[in-house]
């Protein structure tokens, strides 16, 4: 009698351990987060968000919990210049985990953080992880790396610290997207003039740099150390974003050595686009 009582405390024990467990739903709520990647010409922008979910946890002894964040990030293409119905391209990922903030690598390459690796996102295909190296050479403070433009070589500029770091600090990296290296290191004497940019980038074997005076007055853009790119306007705010350049709210285009900018003004900070202090195109 007492083997048949324990076995049968033994099943009921099974079956409230299998009726008794934690309740997990989760749930895709909607899209959020929208901000500006880049500028793939002087008419088409790329911005890019994430879909919100929600995930609530009821506990067999009455505990409840939420955790909330986001992903399926996703790219959209718009005409910044005319309002449309909606973007002219968009795809998105397949990720739970996301929500990340996506850089511009070349006019039509996007780019984030996946880990420590970097997930590479062309418009028009299916992105992809790289799986990539770090190593220094010549110094051994490194740095976060917040952009990455077109270089020398067919390699990537990659930034974020300080160019005019001294000692033993790194001033900049090289992501060579073949050996899938990102390099990290101090400016050599070729290159050293680069140390007052602000923003910095290659065409074929020329240097640009752009160098910011808070006013605006002084702020130039240089080709090589010593020659003058003439600009349209003053500007105290700018940078490359791809094959564009920024200057204040205008987005202009670099044409053998001429830099021609649109008319239509974005102040950065918004999802906005202006024209005679009008909004013409407002993203969503």
């Amino acid at each position: 009698m007492k083997k048949r009582w324990m076995k049968l405390l033994t099943v009921l024990a099974y079956i409230c351990i299998l009726g008794c467990g934690d309740r997990v739903e989760f749930k895709w709520v909607g899209r959020n987060n929208m901000s500006i990647a880049g500028f793939i010409d002087d008419s088409l922008v790329v911005a890019y968000d994430c879909r919100g979910w929600l995930e609530t946890t009821e506990t067999w002894n009455g505990g409840y919990s939420e955790d909330e964040s986001c992903g399926h990030d996703r790219l959209l293409v718009f005409n910044y210049r005319v309002q449309e119905d909606g973007p002219r391209w968009s795809d998105s990922l397949t990720n739970k985990s996301g929500g990340y903030r996506w850089y511009q690598l070349t006019d039509s390459i996007f780019w984030c953080w996946e880990e420590k690796n970097v997930l590479l996102w062309k418009i028009g295909e299916t992105a992809h992880e790289m799986r990539i190296s770090r190593k220094n050479e010549g110094c051994s403070q490194t740095f976060e790396i917040n952009r990455m433009h077109q270089w020398l070589d067919g390699n990537f500029i990659a930034l974020g610290g300080n160019l005019s770091a001294v000692g033993d600090s790194c001033q900049y990296a090289v992501l060579d997207t073949v050996a899938k290296t990102i390099t990290y290191k101090r400016l050599n004497d070729d290159l050293k003039w680069i140390e007052k940019c602000d923003d910095v980038r290659a065409w074929g074997e020329d240097v640009y740099c752009v160098i910011l005076d808070d006013e605006g007055e002084k702020s130039i853009v240089l080709k090589n150390e010593i020659d003058t790119i003439p600009t349209p306007r003053k500007f105290a705010i700018g940078g490359f974003w791809g094959d564009m350049i920024k200057l204040s709210g205008n987005i202009c285009r670099m044409n053998e050595d001429k830099i021609i900018c649109s008319d239509v003004i974005w102040y950065g900070n918004e999802l906005k686009f202006y024209h005679n202090d009008e909004v013409v195109v407002e993203l969503e």
